[in-house]
């Protein structure tokens, strides 16, 4: 990925933390999951709903990312984040889409509902407090 992508996504991903925060989700970017990978956002409310958006920086970015289908099991719910100009056909019509820029984001279609059990809610939520406490500990 060049630079210019990467600090495409860093400001899209931006923009999608405004949109989460609207709609009453604390958010993080690059949040670990026990799988060892990193969604590019991750949102949690009150009532412990978990979303994930994927940051697409560009056709080339989302051809290239096959893993993207192993995050649906830890979210109730799923988005694609991508600027105005990417060509939407490309991505599964069965994922939300938010379009997004660096300052605000909407969502363009809604995600569907995953409902995740329990168990597995719990284990996401501490996973991301824990990293959360974690980044403010290192800004000390």
């Amino acid at each position: 990925m060049t630079q210019a992508r990467s600090d495409l996504g860093k400001r899209l991903a931006a923009g999608v933390q405004v949109l989460f925060t609207a709609l009453g989700y604390s958010s993080m970017t690059e949040v670990k999951l026990k799988s060892g990978r990193r969604v590019d956002v991750m949102g949690i409310n009150k009532k412990g709903h978990i979303l994930v958006a994927e940051v697409k920086s560009s056709p080339a970015d989302f051809r290239s990312d096959g893993k993207w289908p192993e995050y649906l099991e830890f979210c109730d719910g799923y988005y694609f984040a991508v600027a105005d100009d990417f060509p939407l056909d490309l991505l599964p019509a069965e994922q939300g889409i938010i379009i997004a820029d660096p300052f605000h984001a909407e969502i363009l279609r809604p995600c569907e509902d995953i409902k995740l059990n329990a168990t597995r809610r719990r284990n996401i939520t501490l996973r991301f407090a824990r990293q959360a406490a974690e980044r403010l500990r290192l800004q000390i």
